[in-house]
């Protein structure tokens, strides 16, 4: 773990120097130095009172790099087509098991020509338009503001059933992120 590297990020950013955290820890400045070089591991004691001093929660200092908040910019997303109407999708930010997406569904498209199935499990909030989602033998219609989930391993659709563009906000969940671009 790199947890000397974000002990010295956090004191740089909120301009504190090592002596002043060693004067609210009680810890030497040798010590402190060899800790943000992780060439020594702190106990989760002193990692405690680093963190009191910094003003962090304890949590944070043992997240990995990937595990922190990571920002997209609407100007920044990824844009992808998926299906057979090459529907216009824009990636959101997304963590290990969980991706977000917008997808536009112009008048008629639809996910697929028959259902499909994958692994995970997802949410959809209709944010504009009116859609049909099917899934086995449910299906219903939806509306601006509806939403619906199911566990994707059961063959599914969306189709546009409006005159209109329809925009779905869809949450996917998978225990294996394999990358595969899944709506």
């Amino acid at each position: 773990m790199d947890i000397g590297s974000t002990i010295r990020a956090i004191r740089k950013r909120k301009n504190i120097t090592i002596a002043q955290i060693c004067e609210a820890t009680g810890l030497s400045q040798g010590f402190m130095s060899q800790v943000e070089t992780n060439k020594t591991s702190p106990s989760i004691s002193t990692l405690e009172n680093i963190a009191e001093a910094l003003n962090v929660p304890l949590a944070y200092l043992l997240l990995k790099k990937e595990e922190r908040m990571r920002i997209v910019r609407k100007d920044e997303r990824t844009l992808t087509t998926s299906g057979s109407d090459n529907l216009k999708v824009e990636h959101l930010s997304s963590t290990k098991n969980v991706r977000m997406r917008i997808v536009e569904f112009p008048p008629g498209a639809t996910t697929g020509d028959a259902p499909h199935a994958h692994e995970g499990e997802e949410v959809h909030l209709v944010m504009k338009g009116r859609i049909y989602a099917e899934q086995g033998e449910d299906g219903a219609e939806f509306g601006e503001g509806d939403s619906f989930s199911w566990n994707a391993c059961t063959p599914h659709l969306v189709r546009n059933i409006g005159d209109d563009t329809a925009i779905v906000l869809i949450s996917i969940y998978t225990e294996n992120d394999n990358g595969a671009d899944l709506i």
